[in-house]
């Protein structure tokens, strides 16, 4: 039996990712297939719509054997952070194959590039763009000059992967599948739409019924759409704290542009928008804030270099029997609810379950506490 990996926001789940789990299944037939998931706050910086209960009953109907949770200090990072925790995770767990989205589709032109990542002439290049005022993403970009770019956003991501493989020497083999639907684009044109065009659908109470699984619809129908309710906790953040360059991914010099416009900003939204500029990507600014709202550090995340543990959040049976197969080859803790261990990055986790779900009231958030500290793992029986 192969073991197979994909990492995933699933925010939210849609036909696209069916589509995904579908062909991987055309491929590896009997493969026991293990998703690494961000939780309550995305490699956006944005809360999940979802939250990691019913996003974790929603992988395993629809064909995954094992779910597990990708810790904040990875999941709210750039790229190659969060592939950094990612590919540990799923190296820890003897995955065999990671597949992943693709635009190009060309996953020998990525180890390609990722191999080049790693001479002196690429870092040397990467440099001279960021003095050169720069974004980072641009920069990463610009330095491969003749060898073949990429500029799509999976192939961005899929390049990360590929590098933390070879970093970790990981015995993982990247697999690509082709990605064909518009990964920023904003309005629904077909059932295999972006999660951005369904998250702008479910804000504005536009139809998006035939663009997920229906049990996805059925429990994205009574989704209350609440980013905008994290901005009063982000303003005040933003307000009483002295100096926002201590937070993770806060570049010391706009600081003071954060504190100048949050007076002038009506929400989270366009707080961003004024804050975006052509070194201060949309992503990165996301980032940022939250960050400032979740009180995460600097000196916080140096302490967070590597996964120290790995929490299960479901599994069917032949996910449980493979977890018994392995465990004993696992280098770090298994846990499987927040009650159940103990570390410092563990309690980070805590801290942000409490910051996510502090915005709902009070008997939603009783219902979240229940389920995250007593209702883990989830197992499915069909």
């Amino acid at each position: 039996m192969t073991s197979v990996g994909v990492i995933a926001e699933y925010n939210p789940f849609h036909n696209g990712h069916l589509y995904q789990l579908k062909k991987i299944r055309e491929m590896e037939p009997d493969a026991l297939i293990i998703a690494v998931i961000t939780t309550t706050f995305t490699q956006r910086g944005t809360p999940s719509i979802l939250n990691k209960y019913d996003k974790t009953k929603i992988c395993l109907e629809y064909g995954i054997d094992l779910v597990v949770e990708l810790p904040f200090p990875f999941a709210t990072q750039g790229a190659d952070i969060f592939a950094k925790g990612a590919i540990q995770i799923l190296t820890e767990l003897e995955v065999e194959k990671l597949y992943f989205g693709s635009e190009s589709n060309d996953i020998a032109n990525l180890v390609r590039l990722a191999e080049f990542t790693f001479s002196d002439e690429y870092q040397n290049r990467v440099s001279s763009y960021l003095k050169n005022g720069m974004n980072y993403p641009t920069a990463l970009n610009l330095a491969f000059d003749n060898h073949n770019m990429v500029t799509t956003p999976n192939d961005l991501l899929g390049l990360s992967y590929v590098k933390e493989i070879l970093r970790q020497k990981s015995k993982i083999i990247p697999v690509s599948i082709q990605r064909t639907n518009s990964y920023h684009g904003k309005e629904i044109t077909s059932d295999i739409s972006s999660a951005t065009s369904i998250r702008e659908a479910i804000k504005c109470g536009i139809d998006f019924k035939n663009t997920v699984p229906p049990l996805c619809y059925e429990i994205l129908k009574k989704v209350k759409f609440v980013d905008d309710n994290y901005f009063a906790l982000l303003k005040y953040q933003i307000i009483s704290c002295p100096d926002l360059s201590i937070f993770q991914t806060v570049d010391e010099g706009i600081e003071n542009r954060i504190k100048k416009e949050i007076k002038n900003a009506e929400n989270w939204e366009d707080l961003v928008q004024r804050l975006k500029t052509k070194r201060y990507t949309y992503n990165r600014i996301q980032r940022m804030l939250c960050h400032i709202l979740c009180n995460f550090t600097k000196k916080e995340a140096e302490t967070f270099s590597n996964i120290s543990y790995i929490r299960i959040l479901g599994f069917n049976t032949k996910g449980r029997t493979y977890l018994n197969k392995i465990k004993k080859n696992i280098s770090i803790p298994m846990i499987t609810t927040l009650s159940k261990g103990s570390n410092q990055m563990l309690e980070l986790e805590k801290r942000m379950f409490s910051i996510y779900s502090v915005v709902y009231l009070t008997n939603e958030w009783k219902n979240l506490e229940q389920r995250e500290y007593q209702d883990f793992p989830i197992f499915f029986n069909k």
